[in-house]
């Protein structure tokens, strides 16, 4: 969440930087009435829990000098302050939780370098790789679900008669190309990044430290029974790990890198292209995650951009990187850098990357603050996230750029050693 004094101090920057996101001004004006009527709240409560502690000393000196009358006065008025005090208290605590609820709801403030613009159609491609784009055969216009059900690698039928629509189901070749890609990538992030296999079912806290909740509720798996939530993304426990706590600087950055199943309802997915493996409820992925102090945070966000150009590149697939516009990024976010695979067989630009600088946002809401090296108030930290890869949107760039003339798929060298050496899907025979 965004900082409250921010909208004490300077009411129109917030509007400014958050109309660059569409938010309306009246939601920033009703905030800032909420917290004068949550200030002046406390303050009230303060002022009668000060009384309450004077009169209760006073009923001390009373009784130490002898005056049992004064005493009892005293004792019957400090007795009405006080539940005056808890009636106050319960007014304050509501008014605290008032201007807490619209501070989860609200997004974080653009970085003042994010283009302007409130939808894709205003994100900025700053960089492609090849330089010349490649020529595709016939052979690599074919989509990846006939390839998959020809190669007997991919079973949309079966996953969903197992779970349901858009629960993919891989066979073969195709779950062992799948295995492949997340030991790759965690290998390739060893040099820096601490692996860890977080828990997929979450705690309804963790799930609002990232900002997934409240907002976005109706985009996540809830099992209601245990109250858990499947994880829509490991950046959702790698946020939390260190919930609460006070970290020391000289521990910063601290870099995190996961492989997990990832569980989203795609609720907005109606009237939207979600054959095969375009867009599914259960992928894996590889997520990077880093706390930071703010100084830090820039230049990790530029090497975990360059970590998932590195991956594409050594996969030798077509991709394009984009900087989102202020209107199109993610509610935790201040600036985003998505990256897209070009998937000749569909002929679409495909998100396989989303790489994020969260600020103090998550923080706020996770509580997680470092101490200063030079000493002083501990400060939040700032929380970078990013994929590295998702890999079901991969896996299908894979076998369409890779498929041959004879039917054959051939799958780039660098995943070799996960794959027994084996790079070439042999055609259906």
């Amino acid at each position: 969440m965004i900082d409250i004094r921010l909208v004490r101090d300077d009411i129109d920057a917030v509007k400014a930087a958050l109309g660059r996101r569409g938010v309306d001004p009246a939601d920033i004006d009703r905030l800032a009435e909420l917290d004068r009527s949550s200030r002046h709240a406390v303050g009230a409560r303060d002022e009668v829990r000060a009384t309450v502690k004077t009169l209760s000393k006073q009923v001390g000196d009373a009784r130490k000098a002898g005056d049992t009358g004064r005493a009892e006065q005293v004792a019957d008025e400090s007795r009405a302050a006080g539940d005056e005090e808890r009636r106050l208290n319960t007014v304050a605590e509501a008014a605290q939780e008032e201007v807490r609820q619209a501070l989860l709801y609200l997004p974080n403030l653009p970085a003042p370098d994010a283009p302007d613009g409130m939808g894709e159609d205003d994100n900025v491609v700053v960089r492609a790789w090849p330089d010349a784009a490649p020529t595709y055969t016939e052979a690599q216009r074919v989509p990846h679900w006939e390839i998959g059900a020809e190669l007997g690698l991919l079973d949309m039928e079966r996953g969903a008669k197992l779970s349901g629509s858009m629960f993919p189901l891989y066979r073969g070749f195709g779950a062992r190309l799948l295995r492949a890609l997340s030991s790759y990538a965690l290998d390739s992030h060893s040099d820096e990044f601490e692996e860890v296999r977080p828990p997929t079912l979450v705690l309804t806290g963790t799930m609002v430290s990232t900002g997934h909740l409240p907002k976005f509720e109706e985009e996540a798996y809830h099992l209601e029974r245990d109250d858990l939530w499947a994880i829509p993304t490991a950046e959702v426990p790698l946020t939390s790990m260190w919930r609460g706590d006070v970290l020391d600087e000289v521990d910063l950055p601290l870099k995190l890198t996961a492989g997990t199943a990832c569980f989203r309802r795609e609720a907005g997915a109606a009237g939207r292209d979600t054959r095969g493996l375009l867009r599914v409820h259960e992928f894996d992925k590889v997520e990077l995650f880093a706390y930071s102090t703010p100084d830090q945070a820039p230049a990790l966000l530029e090497s975990m951009v360059a970590r998932a150009e590195a991956l594409l590149r050594q996969l030798g697939l077509q991709y394009r990187v984009l900087d989102l516009c202020a209107g199109d990024i993610g509610n935790s976010a201040a600036r985003t850098f998505d990256l897209e695979v070009y998937s000749p067989g569909v002929d679409m630009w495909l998100e396989v990357s989303s790489v994020s600088w969260c600020t103090d946002y998550q923080a706020r809401r996770a509580n997680i603050r470092y101490r200063l090296d030079g000493g002083g108030t501990p400060q939040f930290v700032h929380t970078l996230n990013g994929s590295a890869l998702a890999w079901a949107r991969i896996w299908a760039a894979l076998v369409e750029t890779g498929r041959q003339s004879d039917g054959s798929v051939v799958l780039p060298d660098v995943l070799a050693p996960y794959l027994r050496g084996e790079t070439v899907i042999p055609a259906a025979g």
